[in-house]
């Protein structure tokens, strides 16, 4: 059965997101990240290229578990500088009409009330097009900042997390019935109180009495975006996202990966084929296929082995200036470091990495194609024309 493949771009509001050691090509643009023009130009390309959406990743924190200081984040600009990504979304609208917009946010460091009236703006001023892939952040530095002692234990992130989206599915979905909204001239009457309800929620973590602040939305509910790849998180996402981002290195992988999320999903009494997953690939594109190979080549040469440990670093917890970097991984057992070299592994399991091969393993995006550019688009790889994404509202799930 033929299937229509979805597209979409990965990008953060900083230099050089997921390739460290890139923002010094000469090409590089990614330094312009705080000029407007920048993320206008990139919205209308990704639209005249018939993609879905753009998917914009955020931390809140710097990468400091390497050598216990964030010099070489900041050194290397491994996510730092980095931006508020809520901002980029209504000029990127502006500019197109179709291109959907996957906003990064952690619900960690903020109360659900404010939060879901932001993403109900958006969804008014995007018509529709806005998703939120929902974090519950990872880095301690971000926690620190916000004065907690320390990260909440992962499982119970996500336990809060679903009192979290409990509490938002109440607002965008429950609080303002259809109808309530009359703009009735004659009468002088906006709104029928009737029909707008006080959410009444108390629970473990939060208390919310009163009614949602905005109208009901193009969509109400946000497309809702998930990345965790625990099992808990994978759980998660079953149960509650309509899109899950993956990066999978090969097809032995991901098929392990979407069979599992897909297993759980039906589990969880939903249609797991209703489930978008979205796995990270990046192509190096060129004229021909030597020309696309030797633009790769030349992107590798401006890898960053600091910067790209900086990020493993402070993704596992573990500091990577431990290790020789030439030296084998295989006497290392801790799951976060297996966790690190499966992210970049090939279908051979047993593959011993290196912290040398890790860092070009992720400053290369981990998982390249490189190909030449076609005269005619592939069926298997583009759209013939253009379809807008056929995104579906998310309802108060039944408990």
């Amino acid at each position: 059965m033929a299937r229509e493949i979805r597209l979409n771009a990965f990008d953060m509001n900083c230099v050089g997101h997921q390739s460290p050691g890139l923002w010094a090509h000469p090409r590089d643009r990614s330094w312009q990240y705080k000029d407007l023009e920048y993320w206008t130009d990139l919205a209308k390309i990704l639209e005249r290229g018939k993609f879905d959406g753009l998917f914009i990743a955020d931390v809140l924190g710097i990468y400091d578990v390497y050598n216990g200081t964030g010099d070489a984040a900041i050194r290397q600009a491994t996510q730092v500088p980095v931006n508020d990504p809520l901002s980029l979304i209504a000029p990127m609208a502006l500019v197109t009409e179709h291109l959907g917009f996957g906003l990064t946010a952690s619900l960690s460091f903020e109360h659900p009330y404010p939060f879901a009236r932001r993403l109900s703006t958006l969804d008014h001023l995007t018509r529709g097009r806005i998703g939120w892939n929902i974090v519950t952040s990872y880095l301690e530095s971000g926690a620190r900042n916000l004065g907690q002692q320390a990260q909440t234990e992962h499982d119970a992130r996500y336990d809060y997390a679903e009192e979290y989206l409990e509490v938002c599915y109440k607002l965008w979905e429950g609080s303002w019935e259809e109808g309530a909204v009359l703009r009735d001239r004659e009468r002088r009457i906006f709104s029928d109180p009737s029909k707008i309800h006080e959410i009444r929620h108390v629970g473990k973590h939060f208390q919310v009495p009163g009614i949602h602040l905005c109208e009901p939305s193009p969509q109400r509910t946000p497309v809702l975006y998930q990345a965790g790849a625990s099992s808990r998180g994978k759980q998660f996402a079953a149960e509650q996202a309509e899109c899950v981002f993956v990066a999978a290195p090969s097809k032995v992988l991901l098929k392990k990966t979407v069979a599992d999320i897909r297993r759980r999903a039906a589990e969880a009494g939903r249609d797991p084929r209703k489930i978008l997953i979205f796995n990270l690939q990046t192509v190096i594109v060129g004229e021909t296929d030597a020309k696309a190979k030797a633009k790769f080549d030349d992107y590798k040469s401006y890898v960053s082995y600091e910067g790209a440990m900086a990020l493993i670093s402070g993704w596992t917890g573990i500091d990577f200036s431990r290790f020789q970097p030439d030296e084998p991984l295989k006497h290392v057992h801790t799951n976060a470091i297996q966790s690190a070299v499966e992210a970049f592994s090939t279908a051979d399991p047993n593959k011993v990495w290196t912290p040398n091969e890790l860092a070009l393993g992720l400053a290369s995006a981990a998982s390249v194609r490189c190909s030449s550019v076609a005269r005619k688009p592939s069926p298997t790889c583009c759209r013939s024309g253009w379809k807008r994404p056929t995104w579906t509202v998310s309802t108060w799930p039944t408990r």
